[in-house]
């Protein structure tokens, strides 16, 4: 009786959903809008959930737009029954002042959009709506409060407990290899021959984060050498003529490469999670490896260099100037100018070595003229490091990258006086 039961309510629910199809053909995708707040029925509000983002999917520029103005404007919250909420809550606290506060605080976009979010493959789609709202918030930033609900939103899904950390090798299905290779965002990978050194070795490894909602879809990912020592420069540690070592003879983790994939979760912070989640791992199944290292880019000190009137000043080696810049150069805040110093430094890692000549490609000496840095994590000091970072932006370095900073600092002060 109970699979009967089943089956006529699985039948009826499709023919339910047909009606329901047919019936949203007339209306505006607002009207669906409104409609799925307004709904209360799970087989109805997956319908138009549904109707809503395959009309999304197909929508012109300017039709999005139009979505993304109606849910700023429309469905934002009522300041006036705020205030008047809040001021209930301060007389009387108590679980239903409170619960009506909150209410009234939280803008209706956001119930539409968890509304949206009931149908399988629609959290991928939100995050796909999100990219196409921060690229038109640039010169739109009325748009604003729409972005901040959505990340809110985002940042819950998208927690650290429910995220999957999975390796991804030579065997991993064909669809998520191709998307390595589009995502790579430091050192590109041209081609499968290329994809295949970084991941079939036995002293290569790539793990990723995956949302159970998005299976098919790496969050981010990093790109793991194992290795003999400390390296200090990318061309050796991806050459095609290398021989591998086994990975239980090597001591040493380098993180050469992290790339977040989803443009739509920009603000959504995974990488901190991912580092330590890798090193953890590969500290219980490679006992041998004791050090745990990136070999990072910096990207920020060419234009430094310009913008600080030292790219034609003689101020000695490469490798001090990046070594001042990395410790000195701040953002108005206080915070290091490099985006790539901020994340490891913000993640408990030290500034370790500056090396240069270690990424001569074209993009490499673009951007900091092929120097680049090695940042430590040491497991036992990450806590530390990261308290002294995020209290008072100390930037934790070995004495030999402090000395090389203190070494132009006097030659930089010369240059800006002169």
């Amino acid at each position: 009786m109970s699979f009967f039961s089943e089956l006529v309510s699985t039948i009826f629910e499709r023919r339910y959903q047909k009606v329901l199809l047919k019936e949203t053909e007339g209306k505006t995708t607002v009207e669906l809008a409104d409609a799925l707040l307004g709904s209360i029925g799970e087989v109805s509000g997956a319908t138009l959930a549904r109707s809503i983002l395959d009309r999304y999917a197909v929508m012109t520029p300017n039709e999005k737009l139009a979505f993304f103005e109606f849910m700023t404007d429309k469905l934002e919250i009522d300041p006036e029954y705020v205030i008047k909420a809040l001021n209930a809550f301060k007389i009387d606290p108590n679980k239903a002042t409170y619960q009506a506060f909150a209410e009234a605080s939280e803008p209706k976009r956001q119930e539409l959009a968890r509304r949206l979010n009931q149908v399988p493959g629609a959290t991928g789609q939100l995050v796909k709506l999100r990219k196409d709202l921060l690229v038109m918030i640039k010169d739109r930033p009325k748009l604003g409060p729409l972005d901040v609900d959505l990340k809110h939103l985002f940042s819950s899904w998208f927690n650290r407990g429910f995220l999957v950390l999975r390796p991804i090798n030579w065997s991993s299905p064909a669809d998520i290899l191709e998307k390595i290779i589009a995502y790579e965002a430091v050192h590109a990978i041209h081609s499968w021959d290329d994809l295949r050194l970084r991941l079939k070795p036995t002293d290569r490894r790539c793990f990723g984060f995956f949302h159970p909602s998005m299976p098919d879809e790496p969050l981010i990912f990093v790109e793991v050498a194992l290795t003999k020592g400390i390296p200090n420069s990318i061309q050796e540690l991806l050459a095609d003529e290398r021989d591998p070592i086994n990975a239980a003879d090597a001591d040493t983790a380098v993180f050469y490469s992290i790339s977040n994939c989803q443009a739509g979760l920009a603000g959504i912070s995974f990488g901190n999670s991912l580092i330590k989640q890798v090193a953890s791992d590969l500290a219980t199944d490679l006992p041998g490896i004791s050090t745990f290292v990136t070999l990072s880019p910096i990207p920020g000190l060419n234009r430094w260099l310009e913008t600080s009137k030292l790219a034609d000043a003689n101020l000695g080696q490469d490798k001090a100037l990046a070594a001042h810049y990395l410790l000195k150069a701040k953002k108005p805040d206080g915070m290091p100018l490099d985006p790539v110093a901020r994340f490891h430094l913000g993640n408990g890692a030290k500034v370790h070595a500056v090396h240069t000549q270690a990424d001569t490609s074209e993009n490499g000496l673009k951007q900091s003229n092929g120097t680049m840095v090695n940042y430590l994590y040491d497991l036992s000091q990450i806590s530390q490091n990261h308290e002294k970072f995020v209290s008072d932006k100390t930037v934790v370095a070995s004495a030999l990258v402090k000395t090389l900073s203190t070494a132009v600092k006097t030659k930089v002060k010369e240059a800006r006086d002169g």
